[in-house]
């Protein structure tokens, strides 16, 4: 097993994409569930804290260690199944999403969680049930999981499988593969009815399963995973329009969610069911036009949307969406449409941009971002998305704000030009979160808490909410060692 311990060979290990920086004593590079089991029976006993790296994609400081040292998941990469006949997929914490979405194609197959950076492990996806663009349609990567192989900090392992273990009145029972027995009282605080990735997942009857998803490398370190795949559709109609006002973008999203929901409850084929659709208001639009030219210049915003069809449902819905543009004022002319791989291909790349500029230009700055993750329900969400913007724009904070809006999770990035700008910038991140804690929403929707939210994840649940989730993580780790800092600053 590789170690590293001189500071300039561990400096990658010491940033996340956020700008979060920290420090660490040494890296260790397990192969095996056997050399993790190794690592973590010795930081246990020593007390040392242990923090598990993924592929330094994140946004909140969850894989960046403040001191101990670090379980680095790249060397445990194995692909190791790949069942087309039952639609599932066993593989390692160190598996690039990427290849994996590569690999599944050459077999006519996706993993529907489709997280922006494709750059991400997928332990690293499990451990903040991450989501992405087709959420709307499939939800987070929580309904993706089928096993897990785990290990506590003590070293002992775990292995669970969806379906075979349920909490009964709050209560659960787990035992470990070394025949130990864990018995504890979950939370009992309620989450919010939202795509939602702040804190640990509770409910009355939960599946065990879904305590570890999300749990941010807090509970135990993830060495093996079962994912559910599935077949890749016909045709993805993937379409770019452009709006001459903002309201008319938001009015087509809020009629594409509601004729998407009827479709899904309906099991209508022939009608319209997104499986993606996103925003971009006229900031986002100024930010990207000089990598995309083909912008059009008199757009106020712009919404992406796709949908799977079949040969059947390709014309016919693909008629419906165009009525739906016509009907607010999309300029139909000058909608950027996929015919092939490679117009679908630079559709997405344009999707993924504006995010990766932002993070260039919190990086380039040296400021730590200032992004919101915010998610609320439905009814009031364009209400929550005006008070936003007009917080930003009354303190003249240049920013650009776009995100999941089928979902009502705004991604609102402030890109503040100074320190003095940075500080105005945090006063109105902690104002919005507020708001969507007041509307019944989510302080993350995707990101998680990491160390960067741990008074955001106060505010929504409270200090009796947040204290009792530290109780459960002393279940499984009495000392403390793992991901410490994240979600709670104990």
């Amino acid at each position: 097993m590789i170690k590293k311990t001189l500071q300039d060979e561990i400096q990658n290990y010491l940033v996340d994409a956020s700008n979060f920086r920290g420090n660490c004593e040494a890296v260790y590079f397990p192969e095996n569930v056997e050399e993790v089991v190794q690592i973590l029976t010795s930081a246990n006993a020593a007390k040392t804290n242990v923090t598990i790296a993924g592929n330094h994609t994140g946004l909140t400081g969850s894989g960046i260690p403040q001191n101990g040292i670090v379980i680095s998941t790249e060397r445990l990469n194995r692909l190791i199944e790949l069942n087309t006949k039952e639609n599932f997929a066993i593989v390692e914490p160190g598996v690039l999403l990427n290849d994996f979405q590569k690999e599944l194609k050459q077999l006519g197959f996706f993993y529907p969680p489709d997280p922006t950076e494709t750059n991400c492990f997928l332990g690293g996806t499990i451990a903040t049930n991450a989501s992405g663009a087709k959420t709307f349609k499939y939800g987070a990567t929580r309904n993706f999981v089928l096993e897990m192989e785990i290990v506590l900090a003590n070293g002992d392992k775990l292995y669970i499988k969806r379906g075979e273990v349920f909490a009964d009145n709050y209560r659960l029972q787990l035992q470990t593969e070394q025949g130990n027995t864990i018995s504890f009282q979950l939370p009992k605080f309620k989450m919010p009815n939202v795509k939602n990735a702040s804190g640990y997942f509770v409910n009355e009857s939960m599946d065990a399963i879904d305590l570890f998803i999300g749990s941010e490398g807090t509970l135990g370190i993830i060495t093996k995973a079962k994912l559910k795949i599935a077949p890749l559709p016909f045709y993805a109609l993937s379409c770019v329009a452009f709006f001459p006002e903002e309201k008319n973008g938001l009015d087509f999203i809020e009629e594409a969610r509601t004729l998407s929901f009827a479709s899904k409850n309906s099991n209508d084929e022939a009608g319209i069911e997104a499986r993606a659709l996103e925003f971009f208001d006229v900031h986002s639009l100024k930010f990207l036009r000089k990598d995309f030219p083909q912008i059009n210049e008199t757009a106020c915003c712009a919404v992406w949307f796709e949908q799977e069809l079949t040969i059947k449902s390709d014309e016919p819905v693909t008629f419906l969406w165009f009525n739906l543009l016509t009907k607010h004022k999309a300029d139909v002319d000058k909608v950027w449409i996929s015919i092939d791989e490679k117009s679908t291909a630079s559709i997405h790349e344009f999707r993924h941009a504006v995010s990766c500029k932002v993070n260039e230009y919190i990086s380039r700055n040296k400021l730590k971002k200032l992004g919101t993750d915010v998610a609320v329900p439905v009814e009031t969400f364009l209400e929550f998305y005006f008070y936003c913007t007009s917080l930003v724009e009354k303190d003249n904070v240049n920013f650009v704000a776009y995100g999941h809006f089928g979902n009502c999770h705004l991604h609102l990035n402030m890109l503040p030009k100074n320190e003095e700008e940075f500080l105005k910038g945090k006063a109105i991140y902690k104002q919005i979160c507020k708001k969507a804690v007041e509307f019944g929403g989510t302080v993350s929707a995707e990101h998680g808490i990491g160390k960067s939210k741990h008074e955001y994840l106060l505010m929504m649940y409270g200090e009796e909410a947040v204290h009792e989730m530290i109780a459960l993580k002393k279940v499984f780790d009495p000392n403390m060692i793992l991901g410490r800092g994240n979600l709670f600053e104990v």
